[in-house]
Order: structure tokens, then C-alpha cells, then sequence
């Protein structure tokens, strides 16, 4: 087999390297051992080329970062980790333009300057943009190592270094010098740069806020000096780290305090997008009409005043198809034989199939979240999807417990890596978010299947009914056991399978009209055991 051989710069040096072949893993200034910088001829055949993703003679938006913009050689979360820039491409109309993100791990603004820059530049065209979000790796040693600090500030003074490893010569800049130089070949080749300050660190300051970085003050005095647009990403993100608290804020960021996790890429991400889109400069005028509208996705739900909402979420058991009397009926399309609806408004918001994970990966859950208002309520039950397989085409199982374990898999058909946590995790996830944003979460524990043992109805306090009282026990979050009051119902009324068959449909899990009636029952007697205050609201 013919080896592929690449001449590259590493570290200052020129050196000649099989593809794939991984140097020495080193620490960084931050104490993190980066990984993501294997290998820069692997990376390169990882990356398009640039220029590649040109559509005729439509512009291209280069995204010039490291490992928070684009993490791992491939970029493809198989670390857990992920860099904002691979889903930058969403917030645009790729009809007009293409989206590439040719940042890299370990890239400090000196090295990807050295190293990279050369072939983006070549590859530049007039009307193309160019993102600059580069910085966290310019600390550390000057001429050894990486060698890929550079001088603090925007000043013009500059030093003259030997690499000590490789007695390569090398003047070095400011962080504003830097700057400076990528404006300048950008705007020689008729391309548009664009400053944008660094993603926040896991890190806060004795305010109890998240540290905004120095870079972000030198951008915007560099941005005024050569009259380049600046978008303060590391302020957008910032801000909305420091609403969530600390538990949210936390996994945002995965294995270290710098390094996103597809929550806190997501949400660079999109804070990115609203820089750009937010920004009066005339100058991006022209990059803004080819952005798609950043309109939160939201439940269409019509509201009253002086009544609140509540949603239901969960699965089939849930919401069903709900239309035919002698069909599968969800208990929640039979909230307001229970609810007054001269006093609140109920929402539907299940989805028959799905477990927490994919209620959430599939924008189900942004929808409920993004439509909440103070004073609404939200009952949350999962539970007969989420135990099973994690990594199979429906892609909906979760880890079994309440623990914030995390475990990165590959999905079988996809060929994709995603980061999957806990059943009582996701539950976690929902709570806090309604609190966020001055709602109130209960949960809902598992409708009863119709299995039976001994003349007793199958239960499953074990596995969901424990975890349900976890998470109800570590949130300090009402909890409605609607699975227990069904099952004692069924226990006492049927006694066994063939007498309960009139509550389901078809099989164990799913109900017919009569069982969603029931189950919506004992939902209203479990808020009123509660003296919930959602109670107020029964009929």
C-alpha cells in the first residue's frame, strides 16, 4: 500500500509525517492534556480543504478557532466533547453560502497563524467572511514545547525567539499584532473579517459570575482600530451561564473547564448567531441577509390571561392517537375531566415513543421549555422507552439510575457518537429548566402495565419508582405516584389480566379511553394527597 506522506509545520519545525501518525501528547497552559492536535496531517485530511465547500461563486463563512470551536481531530464528539463551529452551519441559508470550520484543536492565534492560515488565505475570495475566535492556547512557553504563546495586549512590539527544540527563528507578536496581520490578508484578498471573543471557561469569579476572558477587550480595541465588525461572544454565553446556576452551568462543559459539551457547543453555537445577527455594523449587512431567522421553536399554545398553562410530557402512555373510542387513548387528552378549564389551560405536549433522551434530542422538550411563563406547571413522566438499547436505530435508551453518570457511545446506524446520562439525570435536566423559568415541575411516575403475578399487578418500584423518589428526594420536586394509585385501583377492581383488558388496548402498555379516564383520576387524587398547587385547579 502506497503510505501517504505530508510535509507539515509542527511546533515551529518542518517535518515529514505518515498520515496518522500521533506526536507525543502534551500538557497545556491550562492544565489539560489536549489531544486534539494527534496529528495536523491527520487533521488535515479530517478537515475539508479549504475552499472545498464553495458552491459556484457563493461565499464562504471560514471559522478560524481551536478545540473549542472545533474539538478532536474529527470534530465528530467521539471524546464527548464538541466545538461550536460544527453546528454553526444551522444558523444559515447554506444556499447562499457554505459554513467551514477549518479550526483545530491546540491552535493557539500564533500557531494557526504559522500553520494553518497559509492555506485558508490561499483559498480566500472576495465576499468571503471570515470568523476569528482564537485564544485560549496563547499562553505558556514562548520557545519551547508548542511554542505557541504569544505577547499579552495590542501593543506593536514583538520579540525574536529560538525554538529550543528545533533552532527554527521565529518573531513573535502580540495577541492585537495577530489580529492585525489575519484583517490585513483577509482584506487583501477582498474577504470580510469578523472578531469574535472566546467561549466562556467553567469558572467564576468572586462576583460568583462566570470569568469573562482579557482577549475580548483586546478584540473590541483592535475591532475599533481597523474598523472590523466584533461580536462579544464569551459576554453572550456568559450571560446565560450565569442564569442557569451551577449544576446546569456545569455540563455544559465535559472532562475539563474548557472544552464544551454538545449542550455548551449548542449554545455557543447559537450566541454566535445572535452576536451576528444583533450587531449594527453596517458592514455585516450583507452576512446577516444570508442567516436564517432565530426564532426560539415554541408549543403553540393559546393563552388567557389570569390563567396558567400546564403541559404534559411523556410518551404514548401520555398522549396517544387519542380520536377513535374504541382506540388507544393517552391519560392527558383526558386532562380536563379532571382539570377546570375556566381556570388553566392544558397543553398536551407527549409524544408517543419517545424516552426523556429523545424527547429531548428531538427539540420536543425546547418546544415546552422556550413556551413557559412564571406561574405555569409541567408534569413530566418517562420511563416505558428510556430502558433498553442505548445504541440502536431508535436511539432512545438510556443508563438505568440517578447518578450523573455520563458514557459516550456510537450509534450502530449513524455511525455517530453521542453523550448519553442517566434515566434520573434527564428528569434532573427537566426540572431545573422549569424552575428556570419560574414554572413548576412534577413528576409523574410510570402508568402500570398490564402484567400480572399472583393476583397483583405488576410493579415496578424497584427500578422507575426509585428513581422517580430519587430525583423527587434530591430536587425537593412534587412527586405523583400515579403508577401505584392505578395499580391498587386495577389490584382491587380486576385482580387479574383478563378482567384489567378493558383498561388497554391492544397490549400491556398502551390504555383504551376507559384506563386513560383512570389514569387521569388518579393523577387528580395524587395532587390532592400532595395538596398540590396544582390542586386549586381540579374541578
Amino acid at each position: 500500500m502506497k503510505r501517504l506522506l505530508s510535509t507539515i509545520a509542527i511546533f515551529g519545525a518542518s517535518v515529514t509525517m505518515t498520515f496518522g501518525q500521533v506526536p507525543d501528547v502534551m500538557e497545556d497552559v491550562n492544565k489539560v492534556v489536549d489531544n486534539t492536535p494527534d496529528s495536523i496531517a491527520k487533521a488535515l485530511m479530517a478537515r475539508p480543504k479549504p475552499g472545498t465547500t464553495r458552491r459556484g461563486q457563493q461565499p464562504v463563512l471560514f471559522l478560524i478557532g481551536n478545540s473549542t470551536m472545533r474539538n478532536g481531530t474529527l470534530g465528530n464528539g467521539n471524546n464527548g466533547q464538541w466545538g461550536w463551529g460544527y453546528f454553526e452551519h444551522e444558523y444559515f441559508d447554506l444556499n447562499k453560502i457554505s459554513v467551514e470550520n477549518q479550526a483545530l484543536g491546540g491552535m493557539s492565534t500564533r500557531t494557526y497563524y504559522n500553520q494553518l492560515w497559509p492555506a485558508v488565505r490561499e483559498a480566500l475570495k472576495p465576499g468571503d467572511w471570515v470568523i476569528i475566535s482564537i485564544g485560549h492556547n496563547d499562553g505558556g512557553p514562548i520557545d519551547s514545547g508548542r511554542a505557541r504563546s504569544v505577547l499579552k495586549g495590542t501593543g506593536h512590539d514583538s520579540v525574536e525567539v529560538t525554538i529550543k527544540e528545533t533552532g527554527v527563528k521565529e518573531t513573535v507578536y502580540t495577541y492585537g499584532g495577530y489580529m492585525r496581520k489575519y484583517i490585513a490578508d483577509c482584506r487583501a484578498k477582498g474577504a470580510n473579517p469578523i472578531l469574535m471573543s472566546l467561549t466562556p471557561r467553567n469558572a467564576y469569579d468572586e462576583q460568583g459570575k462566570i470569568v469573562r476572558k482579557p482577549q475580548g477587550q483586546w478584540l473590541e480595541e483592535i475591532s475599533r482600530e481597523q474598523g472590523v465588525p466584533y461580536v462579544d461572544l464569551n459576554e453572550i454565553s456568559g450571560a446565560k451561564l450565569d442564569m442557569y446556576g451551577k449544576w446546569k452551568e456545569s455540563y455544559h462543559f465535559y472532562k475539563d473547564n474548557i472544552h464544551t459539551s454538545r449542550f455548551g457547543a449548542v449554545l455557543n453555537a447559537r450566541s454566535a448567531a445572535e452576536g451576528l445577527a444583533a450587531n449594527t455594523d453596517p458592514q455585516l449587512a450583507p452576512l446577516q441577509a444570508m442567516m436564517k431567522p432565530l426564532t426560539l421553536p415554541a408549543v403553540a399554545v393559546k393563552r388567557e390571561t389570569g390563567k396558567p398553562v400546564v403541559f404534559f410530557t411523556g410518551d404514548s402512555t401520555v398522549k396517544n392517537e387519542d380520536k377513535d373510542d374504541d382506540g388507544m387513548w393517552g391519560w392527558a387528552s383526558q386532562a380536563y375531566t379532571v382539570f377546570n378549564p375556566k381556570k388553566i389551560t392544558c397543553m398536551n405536549s407527549a409524544r408517543a415513543g419517545r424516552s426523556t433522551r429523545t424527547f429531548l434530542n428531538e427539540g420536543l422538550w425546547d418546544r415546552v421549555y422556550n413556551s413557559l411563563q412564571p406561574g405555569d406547571f409541567v408534569l413530566i413522566q418517562f420511563g416505558h422507552n428510556d430502558i433498553g438499547p442505548i445504541d440502536d436505530k431508535k436511539m432512545r435508551g438510556v443508563i438505568p439510575g440517578t447518578s450523573d453518570s455520563t458514557k459516550v457511545f456510537r450509534m450502530k446506524d449513524s455511525g455517530k457518537y453521542e453523550l448519553v446520562y442517566t434515566f434520573g439525570w434527564y428528569l434532573k435536566k427537566f426540572i431545573q429548566d422549569v424552575r428556570e423559568k419560574g414554572a413548576t415541575p412534577i413528576l409523574v411516575t410510570i402508568t402500570p402495565r398490564n402484567e400480572w403475578k399472583d393476583g397483583k399487578i405488576e410493579r415496578r418500584n424497584d427500578t422507575y419508582g426509585k428513581w422517580y423518589r430519587e430525583v423527587a428526594e434530591q430536587t425537593g420536586t412534587e412527586l405523583v405516584d400515579l403508577h401505584n394509585i392505578t395499580a391498587d385501583y386495577l389490584d382491587k377492581k380486576c385482580g387479574s389480566k383478563d378482567k384489567a383488558m378493558k383498561y388497554y388496548k391492544r397490549d400491556h402498555t398502551h390504555t383504551s379511553l376507559l384506563g386513560a379516564k383512570t389514569n387521569a383520576k388518579s393523577v387528580a387524587k395524587g395532587l390532592k394527597a400532595n395538596r398540590s398547587p396544582l390542586a386549586e385547579y381540579l374541578r
